[in-house]
């Protein structure tokens, strides 16, 4: 298996890519190994000294480091990991995420959500990242920043001039775009 890396706009987190599925459907955002319960991938990566985040793309997987260490120390033990998990068998994820139900959502939530999955996320998907949709209350638009986005220094750029400008133009009724931090 040759897997390759790249760089993302965030310093902490760099993209590694397989050449394989790795998430069949949607996303899944891991900040500790906790988290990860139900990823037998999730939690091989966490076993590497100075992962501090996994998130896993559809053919890609993003690693954040602590601040403290450098990739070169890292790196190594990440790419055997994936090399591993994979020769293993293993499945990525051992259970189904639940799926989001959105037949409750007005139609303005819908356009926000179709914009966002269409336009938005297979860009910041490029870099290692995604957004998703938590809320649209009172004009503002609420979303949350996961793998290489959330931390990056470019995120609020994005958000601002990005996003919030393209769901203003198509959305009259989207006054502001926040990110949740969680």
């Amino acid at each position: 298996m040759f897997i390759q890396t790249e760089d993302t706009p965030n310093p902490a987190t760099l993209k590694f890519i397989p050449g394989v599925e790795v998430m069949a459907k949607g996303t899944a955002h891991f900040e500790s190994i906790d988290d990860a319960g139900n990823s037998p991938l999730g939690r091989r990566l966490f076993g590497v000294d100075g992962v501090t985040g996994v998130f896993l793309g559809s053919d890609f997987v993003s690693i954040t480091k602590d601040d403290s260490r450098e990739w070169f120390t890292i790196k190594p033990g990440v790419l055997a990991a994936i090399m591993e998990h994979y020769a293993s068998g293993l499945p990525v994820m051992e259970a189904d995420e639940e799926t989001e139900d959105d037949s409750d959502d007005n139609d303005t939530v819908k356009q926000i959500k179709h914009l966002l999955d269409t336009r938005v996320r297979p860009a910041v998907a490029m870099d290692g990242g995604d957004i998703v949709f938590k809320s649209f209350d009172e004009g503002i638009v609420t979303l949350y920043m996961r793998g290489a986005c959330q931390g990056c220094p470019s995120s609020t750029a994005t958000l601002k001039m990005g996003i919030e400008n393209m769901l203003r133009h198509y959305i009259p009724e989207v006054q502001e775009v926040r990110a949740d931090n969680g």
